[in-house]
């Protein structure tokens, strides 16, 4: 091989490596920084999110905590850096302390708030959060048992666009509970799935989360990319079926 060829070959060996170099940087960046995308491992969040939905989350309409740059450590012990205030109603992804997964919950409960379930429904201050009934629906549950739950248009002071909620029990173990005050510095959540929902209602001992640190939220949710049914794979082809249709680029807020 001549010397001419084996400079044509290290010349390109070397400019792929800056490529890609400059791919995995500007990757990071975007991750980090702007957007990073998960997936809905369950019910909870029905019928606002399924299992199978693929999500967008922004960073830097949060700010960057501490899971920022998740699994790697960010710099940040306590807050966020360049930190801006969720509203109550936005669909956030956290991650608890402790947990080695992240969560995906709808905020009801800001820093000084009361939270409360009374009858099933969500009081904040002690003002209950309007409500409009909505249809009773049957669907089956993963092991083909028919499930009858009520549906609820519920509207949150101050924000304009309503969400729904599912009440699939009456009587559920956090239909009613006791006032939950939301220390500083600290954001309380819910699932819309209320009877679904592992969530701030639960002590962590129980399988909750309690009340989350402002340094562990990582991204406000902004829309679902696809959402697909289980045996789904980018890989096969013959499953690309699986896909849903109707939940293409919907938006989330």
């Amino acid at each position: 091989m001549s010397d001419q060829n084996k400079q044509s070959i290290g010349g390109f060996i070397v400019e792929t490596i800056k490529t890609l170099i400059i791919a995995f940087v500007i990757a990071f960046f975007l991750r980090t920084f702007l957007f990073q995308s998960f997936h809905i491992p369950s019910g909870s969040m029905e019928p606002t999110l399924y299992k199978g939905d693929f999500i967008i989350t922004t960073k830097y309409s949060l700010g960057y905590g501490k899971y920022a740059a998740s699994p790697l450590p960010f710099p940040v012990k306590e807050g966020r850096i360049f930190e801006r205030s969720p509203k109550r109603g936005d669909i956030i992804v956290f991650k608890p302390e402790g947990s080695a997964v992240h969560y995906i919950k709808r905020l009801v409960g800001l820093p000084g708030d009361v939270v409360q379930m009374k009858k099933g429904f969500l009081y904040v201050n002690g003002k209950r959060q309007k409500t409009e009934k909505l249809a009773l629906t049957t669907q089956t549950d993963p092991a083909g048992n028919p499930v009858r739950f009520q549906q609820y248009r519920e509207f949150f002071d101050g924000r304009s666009k309503p969400h729904t909620i599912i009440d699939e029990r009456i009587g559920s173990e956090v239909d009613n509970t006791g006032e939950y005050a939301v220390p500083a510095g600290q954001y309380f959540f819910v699932g819309d799935n209320r009877d679904r929902s592992l969530d701030s209602r639960y002590p962590v001992p129980m399988g909750g989360i309690g009340t989350v640190a402002a340094t562990n939220l990582v991204g406000r949710a902004e829309f679902i990319l696809l959402s697909v049914d289980d045996g789904f794979s980018i890989r096969k082809p013959w499953t690309w079926g699986k896909m849903r249709g109707d939940r293409f680029f919907k938006g989330l807020r």
